[in-house]
């Protein structure tokens, strides 16, 4: 039961990443809006009537910080898929091939995954700066976004980062049993014994 809740989380996990990849709505002027991989635009006032496009490669990215922050996010992606599916594996083998299994690197791969989300998370702002989101943001600098504002997807990601890093703090769930002793009184001599469980 365990190993499936983990599992699913890790699936959840992924899936919202991923979502947070491909939006376009990272930082959102009134006619333009861009994430990492994607943007959109739009007639004034009627956002209905998108237009979007997305970047091919990491040459078609139009900053060195944005690419920076595209290969720590989507490396991160990739971590959090590879924990994702280790964790499916063991949710869904049997228990006699799994003699441990709740051990093993799972969350050391999810700690590297939020370890590297944040730091493309941090990296991404400083791609402000560029031509590109000058053009769609006015006076944006690094980590100042000018007259564009945080969009739901630059959210999402980062309350997946602090998921994803809080989870491997916390441990498989282990059982646990407690070791009792019988104590025995003798009204004969008036002396306490204990005596381990086992041997009554």
């Amino acid at each position: 039961m365990g190993a499936s809740v983990w599992a699913a989380l890790g699936l959840s996990l992924t899936c919202i990443s991923a979502l947070s990849l491909i939006s376009p709505a990272w930082f959102q002027s009134p006619t333009f809006s861009f994430g990492v991989l994607t943007y959109c635009s739009w007639p004034q006032g009627d956002s209905w009537n998108q237009s979007c496009g997305t970047f091919g490669s990491l040459d078609d990215i139009p900053d060195f910080a944005w690419k920076a922050a595209a290969a720590l996010l989507l490396g991160g992606w990739l971590l959090l898929a590879f924990n994702a599916i280790l964790l499916l594996a063991w949710a869904l083998a049997p228990k006699e091939l799994c003699l441990r299994k709740h051990s093993g690197k799972t969350p050391g791969v999810q700690a590297a995954a939020a370890t590297t989300t944040v730091v493309g998370l941090l990296v991404f702002p400083i791609s402000l700066a560029s031509p590109f989101a000058k053009e769609a943001c006015g006076t944006s600098s690094a980590y100042c976004s000018g007259q564009c504002r945080l969009g739901w997807g630059y959210v999402t990601a980062i309350l997946n980062a602090i998921l994803a890093s809080l989870l491997p703090m916390i441990r498989w769930p282990r059982a646990t049993q407690v070791r009792g002793r019988a104590i025995h009184f003798s009204s004969d001599t008036e002396k306490i014994t204990i005596m381990p469980e086992g041997s009554k």
